[in-house]
């Protein structure tokens, strides 16, 4: 297979390529150069609880304008757009699901080392 392009054939859209590849750079750049600049990058002392609430705000917030962007699409007759809402749609759900079900596998997994701290430090109290 050739996929070399014709002569004198361009990009459709060179803004929106370049963009894209921009991006895709910049977010592998961070992730390789991140080590460079900050010791821990993912610290929970860092969060606070406005940090929480934009979080869990933004997760919700996006989905319902896909919703809102989906209802539109289902007015107008636009199918295409509608592919598109959907799949962006979905994808917000699973970060809700995904990010919900991490969130309570934390609480449980601290609750669990609070009460074997807890536990350790009563009997070690009571032997000695």
């Amino acid at each position: 297979m050739d996929f070399s392009q014709p002569p004198g054939e361009n990009y459709a859209n060179p803004k929106t390529c370049f963009f894209h590849v921009l991006f895709k750079a910049g977010a592998l750049a961070f992730y390789i150069l991140s080590a460079l600049f900050f010791d821990n990058f993912v610290s929970l002392s860092r969060m606070n609880k406005k940090d929480s609430w934009l979080f869990w705000w933004t997760l919700y917030l996006s989905a319902v304008a896909w919703i809102v962007l989906g209802i539109f699409s289902l007015i107008r007759f636009q199918a295409d757009y509608l592919l598109v809402v959907g799949v962006c749609l979905t994808l917000s759900i699973a970060n809700i699901v995904g990010f919900t079900k991490c969130r309570k596998d934390a609480k449980k997994q601290i609750q669990q080392f609070a009460s074997q701290t807890i536990a350790s430090r009563v009997s070690s109290t009571i032997q000695s």
